[in-house]
Formats: C-alpha cells, sequence, structure tokens
C-alpha cells in the first residue's frame, strides 16, 4: 500500500480564491509525490470547524471528516500563512480540535496519531516564519505525530511589501531546496513507522 500525505490549507481566504499557502502546500505534496505517496488536500476556510476541543463538537460541526482525513493519512501537512507574527487562526483552530486527541490515549499509553508524521509548510510577508514553525511543531508533538529531521518549508518576503509567494516568478532555490530535503525526510520516516509502529509504552 502507498504512503498517503495529507495536506490542510490554513489560509483565511475560502477557495477558488488564489492562495501562496497553497502554493507551497501543492509543492510539498507533489515532492513527496515522487517518493511514491499519494495525496490529498483541504482548505479549512472552506469547512465550518467549530471552536472547541472535542473530536465533534456537533451541530453541523465539519471537523470530524477533516480529522478523518487527517488519520487515514501517514503524512500530515500543515500549511499556513503568517498574520501578525502569528499562525493563523484557521491553523490555531486546528490545533485546538487536535487537543482531543489527548483524551485518546489508550490504557497503554498510545495516541491515535502515533506513527504518523507530520511536516510544517509557513508562507508569508512578514518576519516571524521560525516563530510560527516553533508554535506548529510543538503542538504537532504534543498530540502525538512524529516530525522529520531537516528545516521546515518557508517563504517570508521583504518585509511590508506586496510581493506574495504566489506572485514569483520562479521558487527560490533555498526553498526548492528545503521541499526536497523535508519530503525525502518525510517519506522515509513515514515509511520506517508505518512498517514498524511505535511500541506502546505502558504505564
Amino acid at each position: 500500500m502507498p504512503l498517503r500525505a495529507f495536506g490542510l490549507n490554513c489560509t483565511l481566504k475560502p477557495g477558488p480564491e488564489p492562495s501562496s499557502t497553497q502554493t507551497l502546500l501543492d509543492q510539498v505534496l507533489q515532492a513527496l509525490g515522487k517518493h511514491g505517496v499519494e495525496s490529498s488536500h483541504a482548505r479549512v476556510a472552506d469547512f465550518d470547524v467549530k471552536p472547541g476541543v472535542k473530536a465533534d463538537e456537533g451541530d453541523g460541526d465539519q471537523w470530524p471528516s477533516l480529522r478523518q482525513r487527517v488519520m487515514d493519512a501517514q503524512i500530515l501537512v500543515l500549511a499556513t500563512p503568517i498574520w501578525m507574527g502569528q499562525p493563523s487562526s484557521i491553523a490555531k483552530r486546528v490545533l485546538e480540535r487536535m487537543d482531543a486527541f489527548l483524551g485518546e490515549i489508550d490504557d497503554q499509553g498510545r495516541y491515535p496519531t502515533f506513527g504518523k508524521v507530520a511536516v510544517a509548510a509557513v508562507v508569508g510577508n512578514e518576519d516571524g516564519a521560525h516563530h510560527v514553525c516553533a508554535e506548529l511543531y510543538q503542538a504537532l508533538t504534543d498530540v502525538g505525530f512524529t516530525v522529520p529531521g531537516g528545516t521546515p518549508p518557508y517563504w517570508v518576503g521583504e518585509a511590508m511589501d506586496s510581493t506574495n509567494y504566489i506572485d514569483l516568478d520562479r521558487t527560490p532555490d533555498k526553498v526548492a531546496s528545503t521541499i526536497r530535503t523535508i519530503a525525502s525526510q518525510a517519506a522515509h520516516l513515514a515509511g520506517l513507522l508505518h512498517e514498524r509502529p511505535y511500541p506502546a509504552p505502558g504505564q
């Protein structure tokens, strides 16, 4: 069975509005595809994701369908723009909803996300990419994901400039190199964990 990746685009823009975050997410998923990883993605702004920390907040909450796609994949790519030096409010909403995983640790200490790999992808026109990546990775590892070695792919344009990632004529060499590296690392790690899952830590 091929490995599967699922990308969550946490742009504030609903589809089909052009999205720099989607451009970077597409590039990461395409790079994973070169390692035999199948992929799909969703733009969270197109779903009614209720506030809360439960797996299902009821009353039309559409997080459960996205959550199932996360659980069906071996690799999660969480992509967000930077706003005011922070992950988008939608990215934070996704992380809040993932808090429910902590209530699903079994009596042997196994998280439902054990064995899944997470990659962050960050884009913006202001400083803060390292801070945003740190926030995402800290939360993702807290709820059981494993992070591959290597710098997460990000692009930050000139401060107060109007150029967006989607406007670039070509992908900067360093960004392209980072995408290739993280895709290779993530696919390799996900394959290892798929074949040899983490043991139950017990009590």
